[in-house]
């Protein structure tokens, strides 16, 4: 299982999230994916840590609570999907047809 951390900072570092994850258990992985064009983080993460009850405890302490001045929505985090995630048809954006 994988923890989803939402609304970071775009300031934050792996090791800062492994800090402080790592006062509810052992962190195994910590992701944050960077904007391709930028460089930048994205403003979310991945924490992925031993035990499902480390995880629990970590989720229940740390969703919602304000951390680098920003409230953090952390919960469990849904399997990506199969395919890329691409859509069909015309990308589902706006296009003009006459």
């Amino acid at each position: 299982m994988s923890i989803y951390v939402g609304n970071l900072s775009y300031q934050v570092r792996e090791e800062d999230l492994k800090q402080v994850f790592a006062e509810y258990g052992t962190v195994n992985k910590v992701q944050l994916p960077t904007d391709r064009e930028t460089g930048r983080v994205r403003g979310f993460g991945f924490v992925e840590m031993a035990t499902d009850a480390e995880e629990e405890a970590a989720i229940t302490a740390l969703d919602n609570s304000e951390w680098m001045g920003r409230n953090l929505k952390v919960n469990k985090a849904k399997p990506k999907e199969q395919g890329g995630g691409q859509r069909g048809g015309d990308g589902g954006g706006y296009s003009r047809r006459y």
